[in-house]
């Protein structure tokens, strides 16, 4: 599932919208970001919490994995080629679940200048 693949599923479910983290496209649910492009060429990054983060990369290393950059936070990166769709599929919908679960985020104040 590359990310173009994966937008087009997150987006098919409710609460879903596109959106923008740190200036790159990214999926949101109820404000907070479940889906974005991430950093590393053939992988997207997957924001969901971080024992899921922990339990994939144990179980299925080759596929869902971290650079220092992303250690310890609730994200986890997904490879574009990974066999498993399904569990992909699953995951995102599970980051979606429970993004729209948390309060939405306050906004942020505009600066003036």
């Amino acid at each position: 599932m590359n990310w173009e693949e994966a937008v087009a599923f997150a987006l098919s479910l409710p609460g879903t919208e596109m959106s923008t983290s740190y200036g790159a496209p990214a999926v949101k649910a109820n404000g907070h970001t479940i889906l974005s492009p991430g950093r590393e060429a053939g992988s997207f990054c997957l924001h969901i919490d971080r024992d899921t983060v922990e339990m994939l990369m144990e179980t299925d290393p080759d596929n869902w994995w971290q650079t220092p950059h992303y250690a310890g936070w609730p994200a986890v990166l997904v490879r574009h080629d990974s066999a498993d769709t399904d569990r992909v599929r699953l995951m995102i919908e599970r980051a979606r679940d429970q993004a729209a679960s948390r309060p939405r985020p306050r906004p942020r104040p505009v600066k003036k200048g």
